[in-house]
């Protein structure tokens, strides 16, 4: 192998990094958009691993929630309302330090969490 040419250098290391986000972010889209969100499906995976702590409108009152130090988030709060799906997808995939929301990579394939943000923000909508 040639080794480099040093006045190339200044050339090809920014090239080499500028390609490798670059296929950060074109591989993190791939990943987003590999299906459309399903609210049907959502919902299902929201009443089998959500809905004991944040109820089943999403107002946080869940039968599991009302013994937590720190409560559940109610999606009908502003703060919640305001958080865009990719925040609300970072929560669920990692979870919230601190506080009893674990997290679900693992657990949930990246379908499930996407179709569960999507019946989220369905909850969200039906008590305005």
């Amino acid at each position: 192998m040639r080794p480099i040419h040093r006045d190339l250098m200044p050339t090809i290391v920014p090239a080499i990094v500028v390609a490798g986000l670059m296929g950060l972010a074109f591989h993190s889209f791939v990943q987003a958009q590999e299906y459309p969100a399903d609210i049907t499906r959502g919902k299902g995976v929201y009443e089998r691993h959500c809905q004991a702590c944040h109820g089943v409108g999403g107002w946080g009152d869940g039968p599991d929630g009302q013994a937590l130090k720190v409560p559940p988030a109610n999606f009908h709060r502003f703060r919640s309302f305001l958080k865009s799906d990719e925040e609300l997808l970072r929560t669920i995939e990692h979870g919230v330090v601190f506080s009893p929301m674990h997290a679900w990579r693992g657990q949930l394939t990246d379908g499930e969490m996407q179709d569960v943000v999507a019946y989220i923000r369905l909850l969200s909508q039906q008590g305005r």
